[in-house]
Protein backbone atom coordinates (compact mmCIF):
# COMPACT_ATOMS: atom_id res chain seq x y z
CA UNK A 1 0.00 0.00 0.00
CA UNK A 2 1.55 3.30 -1.06
CA UNK A 3 0.92 6.69 0.46
CA UNK A 4 -1.91 7.53 -1.95
CA UNK A 5 -3.66 4.18 -1.64
CA UNK A 6 -4.96 4.40 1.94
CA UNK A 7 -7.10 6.40 4.28
CA UNK A 8 -6.97 5.89 8.02
CA UNK A 9 -10.79 6.03 8.06
CA UNK A 10 -10.90 3.27 5.45
CA UNK A 11 -8.50 1.20 7.52
CA UNK A 12 -10.62 1.91 10.59
CA UNK A 13 -13.71 0.65 8.77
CA UNK A 14 -11.88 -2.46 7.58
CA UNK A 15 -10.40 -3.35 10.99
CA UNK A 16 -13.04 -1.97 13.38
CA UNK A 17 -13.84 -5.44 14.70
CA UNK A 18 -10.23 -6.62 14.88
CA UNK A 19 -9.58 -8.12 18.30
CA UNK A 20 -6.12 -9.52 17.55
CA UNK A 21 -4.27 -6.38 18.66
CA UNK A 22 -2.68 -6.13 15.22
CA UNK A 23 -4.55 -2.90 14.39
CA UNK A 24 -3.97 0.04 16.72
CA UNK A 25 -4.88 3.73 16.63
CA UNK A 26 -2.67 6.36 18.20
CA UNK A 27 -4.52 8.92 20.33
CA UNK A 28 -5.64 12.12 18.58
CA UNK A 29 -3.04 14.32 20.26
CA UNK A 30 -0.61 14.89 17.38
CA UNK A 31 -0.30 18.03 15.26
CA UNK A 32 1.11 18.30 11.72
CA UNK A 33 4.38 20.16 11.22
CA UNK A 34 5.99 18.79 8.01
CA UNK A 35 4.99 19.43 4.40
CA UNK A 36 3.56 15.92 3.89
CA UNK A 37 0.14 15.53 5.46
CA UNK A 38 -0.18 11.88 4.40
CA UNK A 39 2.57 9.31 4.81
CA UNK A 40 3.13 5.63 5.49
CA UNK A 41 6.03 3.30 6.06
CA UNK A 42 7.69 0.62 8.11
CA UNK A 43 8.41 1.72 11.67
CA UNK A 44 11.80 2.29 13.25
CA UNK A 45 11.85 3.58 16.84
CA UNK A 46 13.85 5.70 19.24
CA UNK A 47 13.08 5.90 22.94
CA UNK A 48 14.62 8.94 24.63
CA UNK A 49 13.83 11.63 27.16
CA UNK A 50 14.87 15.22 26.51
CA UNK A 51 17.96 14.01 24.60
CA UNK A 52 17.76 13.77 20.80
CA UNK A 53 21.20 12.23 20.18
CA UNK A 54 19.73 8.95 18.90
CA UNK A 55 17.07 10.79 16.89
CA UNK A 56 19.82 12.64 15.03
CA UNK A 57 21.76 9.42 14.51
CA UNK A 58 18.65 7.73 13.05
CA UNK A 59 17.62 10.60 10.76
CA UNK A 60 21.15 10.92 9.39
CA UNK A 61 20.83 7.34 8.05
CA UNK A 62 19.05 6.39 4.81
CA UNK A 63 15.36 6.31 5.67
CA UNK A 64 14.21 4.03 2.82
CA UNK A 65 10.69 5.54 3.21
CA UNK A 66 10.43 4.33 6.82
CA UNK A 67 8.70 6.21 9.63
CA UNK A 68 10.66 7.04 12.76
CA UNK A 69 8.52 6.88 15.89
CA UNK A 70 10.15 8.79 18.73
CA UNK A 71 8.95 8.03 22.25
CA UNK A 72 10.01 11.17 24.04
CA UNK A 73 7.93 10.32 27.08
CA UNK A 74 5.45 13.03 26.15
CA UNK A 75 7.81 15.70 27.49
CA UNK A 76 6.75 19.25 26.73
CA UNK A 77 9.99 20.74 28.09
CA UNK A 78 12.46 20.17 25.19
CA UNK A 79 12.19 19.88 21.40
CA UNK A 80 13.42 16.57 19.99
CA UNK A 81 13.37 17.69 16.33
CA UNK A 82 14.05 21.06 14.75
CA UNK A 83 14.67 22.44 11.30
CA UNK A 84 18.04 20.74 10.80
CA UNK A 85 16.74 17.28 11.69
CA UNK A 86 13.58 17.81 9.64
CA UNK A 87 15.76 18.66 6.63
CA UNK A 88 17.92 15.58 7.31
CA UNK A 89 14.83 13.37 7.42
CA UNK A 90 13.64 14.71 4.04
CA UNK A 91 17.10 14.57 2.46
CA UNK A 92 17.70 11.00 3.65
CA UNK A 93 14.41 9.58 2.39
CA UNK A 94 12.33 9.15 5.54
CA UNK A 95 8.57 9.08 4.89
CA UNK A 96 7.78 10.59 8.25
CA UNK A 97 8.54 11.14 11.90
CA UNK A 98 6.06 10.84 14.77
CA UNK A 99 7.28 12.45 17.99
CA UNK A 100 5.63 11.79 21.35
CA UNK A 101 7.11 15.06 22.52
CA UNK A 102 7.89 18.47 21.05
CA UNK A 103 9.48 19.95 17.94
CA UNK A 104 10.75 23.45 17.15
CA UNK A 105 11.47 25.65 14.12
CA UNK A 106 7.89 25.38 12.82
CA UNK A 107 8.50 27.52 9.72
CA UNK A 108 11.49 25.39 8.71
CA UNK A 109 9.68 22.10 9.39
CA UNK A 110 6.77 23.23 7.19
CA UNK A 111 9.21 23.37 4.24
CA UNK A 112 10.53 19.83 4.76
CA UNK A 113 9.13 17.25 2.33
CA UNK A 114 8.48 14.70 5.05
CA UNK A 115 5.59 13.96 7.40
CA UNK A 116 6.20 15.31 10.89
CA UNK A 117 3.75 14.86 13.75
CA UNK A 118 4.36 15.92 17.33
CA UNK A 119 2.48 17.03 20.43
CA UNK A 120 3.49 20.69 20.46
CA UNK A 121 6.11 23.34 19.77
CA UNK A 122 8.88 24.18 22.26
CA UNK A 123 11.76 26.55 21.50
CA UNK A 124 14.26 24.89 23.89
CA UNK A 125 16.66 22.31 22.42
CA UNK A 126 17.60 19.07 24.13
CA UNK A 127 20.70 18.14 26.06
CA UNK A 128 23.11 15.86 24.17
CA UNK A 129 23.92 12.97 26.52
CA UNK A 130 23.78 10.06 24.03
CA UNK A 131 21.12 8.42 26.19
CA UNK A 132 18.25 6.37 24.85
CA UNK A 133 17.34 3.16 23.04
CA UNK A 134 16.96 2.35 19.37
CA UNK A 135 14.57 -0.05 17.63
CA UNK A 136 12.77 -1.20 20.77
CA UNK A 137 9.04 -1.54 21.36
CA UNK A 138 7.62 1.75 22.66
CA UNK A 139 4.31 2.65 24.20
CA UNK A 140 2.65 5.88 23.10
CA UNK A 141 -0.17 6.76 25.52
CA UNK A 142 -0.86 3.06 26.08
CA UNK A 143 -0.55 2.04 22.41
CA UNK A 144 2.31 -0.31 21.54
CA UNK A 145 4.43 0.51 18.49
CA UNK A 146 7.13 -1.94 17.45
CA UNK A 147 9.96 -1.84 14.94
CA UNK A 148 8.72 -3.42 11.71
CA UNK A 149 5.09 -2.37 12.23
CA UNK A 150 3.45 -0.41 9.41
CA UNK A 151 2.32 3.12 10.24
CA UNK A 152 -0.24 5.10 8.24
CA UNK A 153 -0.90 8.79 8.89
CA UNK A 154 -3.26 11.20 7.17
CA UNK A 155 -5.52 14.14 8.01
CA UNK A 156 -7.78 11.89 10.12
CA UNK A 157 -5.22 10.25 12.36
CA UNK A 158 -2.45 7.71 12.78
CA UNK A 159 -2.85 3.94 12.75
CA UNK A 160 -0.31 1.20 13.31
CA UNK A 161 -0.56 -2.37 12.03
CA UNK A 162 1.43 -5.50 12.71
CA UNK A 163 2.59 -6.83 9.32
Amino acid sequence: MTTNEFSTCGLGDEYKNDSSGGFRVLPPVFRDFGRRRKFAGTVSTVKCFEDNSLVKFALDEPGAQRVLVVDGGGSLRRALIGGNLGAAAARNGWAGVVVHGCVRDAAELAQCDVGIRALALMPLPTEKRNVGERDVAVQIDGVWVRPGDRLFADEDGIVVMTP
